[in-house]
């Protein structure tokens, strides 16, 4: 089992460094996982920070991909966007993956937001769709793989955080009284996402067992980022992308990897939008 790595004065140091490049103060997060790979693009006198620029912080294992904080005004509040989050399918371990929440809970951040793609295992659900997270099963979790393991340091939060409210209900009805207004009935969903760690797809028997346990969508992401926001008492919003229908029965050829790459731009404006309209309504 892995330990954490965040310790609490490396934290302290990260943060003021980026408090020393800029005069915002976020209060809000969004860790910017498919269909928000454009929003970061529209926060208004905004501050660029690469992650390999930031002393102390994780070193992104992607060189090509994008790996940085986009800290300025989105909908007139103030925000902090990760562009190129940490998986744990490429060797990081989960402490590593929770350290950007835990530098944006030094700065100031208070409400989360997280993206990403997964997997549809209801089958009333199809490749498109958007579910609004009313809880995890988080797999990775109970292997061990959590961003919590290790001493606890009583200034990030308890020893043992409530997860029972992990993603906000509050936050979630405000989500579903926007996609009303927007029409987004048709393609928006709430359910429960389960994490693994990957990289390989899920085999259909997984997938029954994760149906069985009352998962609707499967993914690589996202669980060990909530864990630590809720341990620091970061309210959490999450949204996943359904890229395609996993693969249930033996006999069927539906879904490919292909797909989860392709279908983010198929709902990205809807994303950012029901994403940006949150951010301006947020109290």
């Amino acid at each position: 089992m892995e330990k954490s790595v965040n310790v609490y004065d490396d934290i302290v140091k990260i943060s003021d460094f980026i408090k020393s490049k800029t005069d915002h103060r976020p209060t809000i997060g969004i860790i910017c996982g498919t269909g928000l790979k454009g929003l970061a693009d529209t926060v208004e006198d905004s501050v660029v920070l690469e992650f390999p620029d930031i002393p102390g912080f994780p070193v992104h294992e992607v060189v090509a991909a994008k790996a940085q904080f986009v800290i300025g005004k989105l909908r007139g509040k103030t925000v902090i966007c990760m562009e190129g989050r940490f998986h744990l399918y490429a060797g990081n371990p989960t402490g590593k993956i929770a350290t950007a929440v835990y530098v944006m809970s030094c700065l100031g951040v208070e409400t989360l937001f997280v993206t990403h793609a997964a997997r549809g295992i209801n089958r009333s659900y199809n490749a498109g769709d958007l579910m609004i997270i009313k809880d995890h099963i988080n797999f990775a979790g109970m292997a061990g793989h959590t961003p919590l393991m290790g001493l606890n340091d009583e200034r990030f939060g308890p020893r043992f955080p409530n997860m029972s409210n992990a993603y906000d209900v509050n936050l979630r009805k405000l989500a579903h009284e926007i996609a009303e207004e927007l029409s987004f009935q048709t393609f928006i969903r709430e359910g429960v996402y389960a994490m693994v760690c990957g990289p390989s797809f899920e085999t259909p028997a997984e997938l029954r067992f994760f149906q069985t346990g009352g998962a609707d969508a499967v993914g690589m992401s996202t669980c060990p980022e909530v864990t630590a926001a809720r341990h620091l008492g970061i309210r959490t919003f999450g949204l996943t992308l359904v890229s395609n229908l996993g693969i249930l029965d033996y006999d069927d050829c539906n879904g490919t990897p292909n797909q989860v790459l392709e279908a983010g731009p198929s709902r990205e404006v809807s994303i950012q939008t029901l994403v940006e309209n949150m951010v301006e309504r947020i109290k």
